[in-house]
């Protein structure tokens, strides 16, 4: 299940989503759109929620992608979160980063998986695996949390990292 939302201020050249950079475009995320996503998350089949753009992590998208992750973790533990952020992770989402508010502390903890970086188009790369330029990374949320580091997903574990 994919969600994508409105508002970018990255406006990376070769964007494959332009049009969702106005913060204006599309349908108004309101209680009915996230209560039909949660639906939709239902069936046994569905992996997880993935947010994409736009940008999830500009600040007026944050608070309202807060409450809905706060849902879906609740009522789907097992299925993944996945976000894709034309933001870098260690600089523009902590605290005094430019994308970083009252709630990106709180969304992160809640995202299994975060795909960052700007889309470059020069350094496109259509063979990559969910991503589309070989700047963009792929980060472990979870087993950075665990950690207190950066963890590339796809990275084996540290020699003293727990398992769980």
């Amino acid at each position: 299940m994919s969600l994508f939302v409105s508002g970018c201020r990255n406006r990376c050249r070769g964007c494959f989503n332009p049009e969702t950079w106005s913060f204006s475009h599309g349908k108004l995320f309101d209680e009915s759109v996230a209560a039909h996503i949660l639906k939709l998350l239902e069936p046994p089949h569905i992996s997880g929620l993935t947010l994409l753009g736009g940008e999830p992590f500009e600040p007026e998208n944050q608070r309202e992608l807060l409450k809905l992750l706060r849902e879906v973790r609740a009522k789907f533990q097992k299925k993944d979160i996945w976000a894709y952020t034309g933001y870098i992770f260690e600089r523009d989402l902590f605290e005094g980063g430019r994308a970083h508010c009252a709630a990106t502390d709180e969304m992160l903890s809640l995202i299994d998986i975060l795909v960052d970086g700007p889309f470059i188009d020069d350094r496109k790369n259509i063979s990559l695996r969910f991503r589309g330029s070989d700047n963009q990374r792929i980060i472990d949320l979870r087993r950075t949390r665990e950690e207190a580091k950066t963890v590339l997903w796809g990275k084996p574990p540290t020699a003293n990292a727990r398992i769980n």
